[in-house]
């Protein structure tokens, strides 16, 4: 299984006053994480939107195990659960680079979708994509 790693470093704006990260800046980190790892198969998620390919959001959730901080280096972990043509499940670790501690898992579930909305079956429809997203899965 490939794992696609991201380095963040948390900014002021994504903090509250006493310095804590927002739950919900975790889901932009996901994102982030995402289309890197996208990026990282040789194409971009513009790429897929460009052959008539989206991937909205159909599910997400994020546990909570310790706290971000202000200015905490974050690697956002990011890798495919399961894919099969009509969906794809991203899971998600962030981790504090400085103690490596696990501080957030996470998941994402997607639909792939023409640009009409209506799902379609990625692995019929546009195989060089599916082949770049499942390659990273092995």
């Amino acid at each position: 299984m490939y794992i696609h790693e991201t380095k963040i470093k948390v900014r002021y704006v994504e903090t509250d006053r006493m310095g804590i990260v927002h739950h919900s800046n975790y889901y932009s980190w996901f994102e982030v994480a995402r289309g890197e790892f996208i990026t990282d198969t040789g194409m971009t998620y513009s790429d897929m939107e460009e052959e008539g390919i989206m991937m909205p959001v159909l599910e997400s959730s994020c546990k909570y195990i310790q706290a971000a901080k202000y200015e905490n280096i974050l690697i956002i972990q990011a890798w495919i659960h399961e894919i099969n043509g009509a969906k794809a499940i991203f899971n998600y670790k962030v981790i504090r680079e400085k103690d490596n501690t696990i501080i957030a898992t996470g998941s994402t579930k997607h639909a792939f979708v023409n640009n009409k909305f209506k799902i379609v079956n990625i692995k019929k429809v546009k195989p060089d994509i599916w082949n770049k997203l499942t390659h990273k899965t092995k």
